[in-house]
């Protein structure tokens, strides 16, 4: 039988230990040599396919760590990049003996090297562009090459800026001009004036782009060469520092612990982006989008904490804490400018936004019910906790006493999340049965199985996919496909990502840790496979009615980044296909004929091939005259596809009882649902889906069966 997750982690432990990871076994105590050696092990001993750590494999994360670094070849010069060649085929080497000189020669250059443009750009910046000049810029920064000299990097930066300044620049003049249409009094700016605005917007970007720059630190540098390494054996390996683990917990539970408010940092101020519905802030009404927190001020505390040109992590670890606990903010009104501190109590913040949503439209007498659902979100820590499974469960109960005839299952731009509400969901539609097969390397697959015979929904089912739905997306749709349970409507191919991750805490691998929190390594350690036996790696799941969007052909899939996994494929599990449906492959069909007549999903797809050439243009008029004539013809051809945002169909989309109750007191939530159901009226996969399920039928045999197994 093949080791499961937790005793993997279990086995790597022991495996650790034995090695003696103490702080004693290393000459040198520095914390990013413990990091490197640490990780490295972990990769060679639990990754799904581990790589030899050799001069090819040193190539490679040469290659990701400077495009990392510096894709826009503004920063190195072609004397560095001489210079930092010596180490191409040596990375491998410095790895097994934990020698970090590499990435401590790039991390010193590169910050030599920022200092020094700022002085380029405030000197470029300074001086009016000239628009008239025929020149032109190449943004395919892989294709050019590193400059020679201080003036060639001048150079480049003049380019870039002026390509940014004129962008600015056209469109100031296009807003002059329409103040002027509207107002035949008004004074159009002369081009001088415009082009100083457009310089200074330029300036103002440039300033806040380095403001966070200069809130990174040495070990922010450093997670970038941890990760160029880690994702050598596989796109989805990723090494998480101690901040951006807190986020990946955050994301993948929906919720955090603390006032519930989104935090910019502007120049040395941090700023409320926005608060968040049910959250502390919310429900005291005391704070408000753009107010400026000053001071951070703890219960136990007596002093409150400047956090005036604080870093912005460093902020959020003073403003967040443990539900129930006090925190007292001094805070600059907005709109009052006046300053005062105000005094909130922490609670669990659920981001609503990550969440399953559900409306109920009626169409032609029938009663549809429309489930999005961004990702299979779960607690990390408490798998009973609220999860997509549970809710989806909860909906569907909803759902069926509002007297729903079919059901639309919303996967699109759903990035995955945990495999086991995977299984509970697919075990919502079928009667047990076998949902995904999991391999870990070298071991006997291990089929994940509904175990309940009951079935929650046994009416019409379609799934909508993109080529964005990914992991735990394509399993669902793939175990409903195999199981012939519902219709999947969406792109020639979903993502591609067959490999299961599981996260590893570093911290648990230290004795006597003396360096602090080392964060969490996110390591691929199996790969799933459809029931079929088929996987989903590289081809992800084939729709049954394709339909155009906007990414049809867009790279963005698994296939298109590097160091994938590959394809194959292994038996087929157990499993009856479910013959609830009378006539399933003709309403396929029918589908497939009405979306290859469809006018609206043809012109789509001509927008969408339209966009792809546009985002292939790579070179660029830096001449005013050009660039205008260019974009006045990239907007005449834009008007042809008007008709895209005006679409409507006549479908009215409406919450849940339950839901309509929360409006009463939470107003920002209805106006979220408001939007949700507007564009939802706009959605032509949505309208299609719910055809299709107004022509499936189940037998009803099929549903006395069901009904005698629920009972």
């Amino acid at each position: 039988m093949k080791r499961n997750p937790k005793i993997l982690v279990v086995l790597l432990l022991m495996a650790v230990a034995s090695c003696s990871f103490t702080t004693k076994s290393f000459d040198d105590p520095n914390k990013d040599k413990v990091l490197i050696d640490l990780i490295t092990y972990v990769l060679n001993q639990g990754h799904y396919d581990a790589k030899d750590v050799n001069d090819e494999f040193s190539k490679g994360v040469y290659k990701d760590y400077l495009r990392n670094l510096d894709g826009s070849k503004r920063f190195f010069y072609a004397s560095d990049i001489e210079e930092f060649n010596e180490y191409e085929e040596l990375i491998d080497d410095y790895i097994k003996s934990k020698d970090i000189s590499f990435f401590d020669l790039t991390y010193q250059r590169l910050m030599k090297r920022s200092d020094e443009s700022r002085e380029i750009y405030m000197e470029i910046l300074s001086t009016p562009f000239d628009f008239e000049k025929e020149e032109e810029l190449n943004t395919s920064f892989e294709d050019l090459d590193y400059v020679d000299s201080k003036k060639e990097m001048k150079e480049r930066w003049r380019k870039q800026l002026k390509f940014s300044t004129l962008i600015t620049f056209h469109d100031k003049k296009e807003e002059e001009e329409q103040k002027k249409k509207n107002d035949p009094e008004y004074s159009i700016k002369s081009d001088q004036e415009l082009e100083k605005e457009a310089r200074e917007v330029t300036l103002t970007s440039l300033e806040e782009y380095y403001d966070f720059t200069d809130d990174l630190e040495r070990k922010d540098y450093f997670s970038v060469y941890i990760n160029a390494i880690v994702e050598e054996f596989d796109p989805h390996t990723f090494y998480f520092a101690p901040q951006d683990k807190d986020r990946f917990d955050m994301a993948m539970s929906g919720k955090l612990e603390g006032i519930g408010a989104r935090l910019q940092k502007k120049s040395d101020n941090i700023t409320i982006m926005e608060v968040i519905s049910g959250g502390p802030a919310w429900r005291s009404d005391e704070l408000s989008e753009g107010d400026v927190i000053l001071k951070v001020k703890q219960e136990d505390e007596d002093e409150a904490v400047s956090i005036v040109g604080m870093r912005l992590d460093d902020a959020v670890k003073l403003i967040k804490g443990p539900k129930d606990s006090k925190v007292t903010l001094t805070v600059r009104k907005k709109l009052l400018g006046t300053i005062e501190n105000i005094t909130l109590t922490r609670d669990v913040v659920e981001i609503e936004e990550t969440y399953a949503k559900t409306s109920m439209v009626k169409k032609e007498g029938e009663n549809f019910g429309v489930i999005n659902l961004p990702k299979f979100y779960f607690d990390m820590e408490n798998y009973a906790e609220r999860n997509a499974a549970s809710d989806i469960e909860k909906d569907i109960v909803r759902l069926k006493k509002e007297g729903m005839d079919g059901l639309v299952l919303d996967l699109r731009n759903n990035g995955g999340g945990s495999l086991k509400t995977v299984v509970d969901i697919a075990g919502l539609f079928i009667e047990k049965g076998p949902i995904v097969q999991v391999k870990s390397s070298g071991q006997k697959k291990e089929i994940l199985k509904d175990k309940d015979p009951s079935v929650l929904w046994d009416g019409p089912l379609v799934i909508l996919v993109n080529e964005l739905s990914a992991s735990a997306s394509e399993i669902l749709a793939a175990a409903m496909q195999d199981y012939k349970r519902a219709v999947i409507i969406g792109s020639k191919q979903t993502y591609g990502k067959g490999t299961v991750q599981n996260v590893i805490d570093l911290n648990r691998w230290l004795r006597n840790n003396e360096y602090g929190d080392l964060g969490a390594l996110k390591l691929t350690t199996q790969k799933f496979y459809r029931v079929n036996g088929g996987s989903t790696q590289l081809e992800g799941v084939k729709s049954d009615v394709v339909v155009p969007d906007r990414y049809s052909f867009v790279d963005i899939g698994e296939k298109d980044m590097e160091n994938p996994l590959p394809w194959d494929k292994i038996d087929a599990a157990d499993y009856e296909i479910w013959d609830g449906y009378v006539d399933l492959e003709e309403t396929i069909e029918r589908s497939k004929q009405r979306m290859d007549e469809n006018k609206q999903l043809k012109l789509i797809e001509e927008n969408a091939r339209w966009i792809k050439t546009q985002s292939d243009n790579n070179v660029h008029s830096l001449n005013y005259t050009e660039y205008s004539r260019n974009a006045a013809e990239n907007k005449q051809v834009a008007k042809r596809f008007d008709s895209l945002k005006e679409y409507a169909s006549d479908l009215t989309y409406t919450s849940l009882p339950y839901e309509k109750e929360l409006f009463v007191s939470d107003t920002i939530l209805r106006e979220k649902r408001d939007r949700w159901h507007t564009n939802l009226s706009k959605d032509i996969y949505i309208e299609e889906a719910l055809n299709v399920l107004s022509e499936l039928k189940v037998s009803d045999v099929k549903r006395n069966k069901v009904a005698r197994i629920n009972n």
